[in-house]
């Protein structure tokens, strides 16, 4: 993977990941598709995706530096 590449889905994953976690996006936009239901589940769901995307992040900075 290159470092362009690595920043911008890092950066980009990381964002909209943070938004759905702090903000009640996610929760209204399946509410009103009425998938009600799996607003249950989606703390099992973001929160890895969360740190997934900013070590994805980190890894595209410390290739940045190095290069």
């Amino acid at each position: 993977m290159s470092t362009n590449r690595a920043l911008w889905i890092g950066g980009i994953g990381t964002l909209v990941a943070a938004i759905c976690c702090f903000t009640p996006a996610l929760v209204v936009l399946l509410g009103a598709l009425g998938l009600s239901a799996l607003v249950g589940y989606l703390d099992l769901v973001l929160l890895p995706l969360l740190g997934i995307f900013v070590l994805i992040l980190i890894f595209g900075v410390v290739q940045m530096v190095r290069a």
